[in-house]
């Protein structure tokens, strides 16, 4: 296996072998990490290549005070929130646009989806229970699926969400409340 830092320079000097290793050894994480949070497969493979298209796009900017890797989270976290967002916009377009008439139908609900991490048996309450991580604010929701969903530590997702792990800690501790009082309420 090559270092992250000779990986890194390489694919900074345009070297294609080297930007197929990093998409190759880091693709799953990237899916992964954006189905967690946009709940939809084939959004979650759009958005895995977008994200590695910036990568290979802003790779010049990378300065290595973090890993690689927390830098690779980083990207496609943000690139799932944001698309997070221009759903949720479009969704209350489509609603206002339905009360003033127009026959636009609105989509409440997000649909089912398959995640890696979730065992079939478990998946009627996994369901249950992304849909109250979904009603989550986002810095809560990113920390608790990093942390219960991709199995990061308290140290990475700090680096990963730019906080200190005091954050993270108090995020964490105000997401199981909140999904507490969401799955008794």
């Amino acid at each position: 296996m090559v270092s992250e830092d000779i990986l890194v320079e390489r694919l900074k000097q345009g070297d294609q072998t080297a930007f197929k290793y990093i998409v190759d050894t880091y693709q799953n994480m990237v899916y992964n990490t954006c189905l967690s949070i946009v709940k939809s497969e084939e959004d979650a493979e759009d958005l895995t290549q977008e994200v590695f298209v910036q990568v290979y796009q802003s790779v010049h900017s990378f300065k290595g005070e973090s890993k690689f890797s927390t830098w690779l989270y980083r990207i496609a976290t943000t690139k799932s929130l944001d698309h997070e967002r221009k759903k949720k916009r479009k969704k209350r377009f489509g609603f206002v646009k339905s009360i003033f008439g127009e026959d636009a139908q609105v989509e409440i609900n997000p649909p089912d989806f398959n995640h890696p991490g979730v065992v079939l048996d478990k998946k009627e309450r996994a369901a249950i229970l992304f849909k109250a991580v979904d009603k989550l604010p986002d810095n809560q929701r990113v920390a608790f699926i990093l942390s219960k969903v991709e199995g990061r530590s308290y140290q990475e997702i700090s680096e990963i969400m730019g906080t200190t792990i005091s954050a993270i800690e108090s995020l964490l501790h105000r997401a199981k409340n909140n999904l507490r009082k969401i799955l008794e309420g």
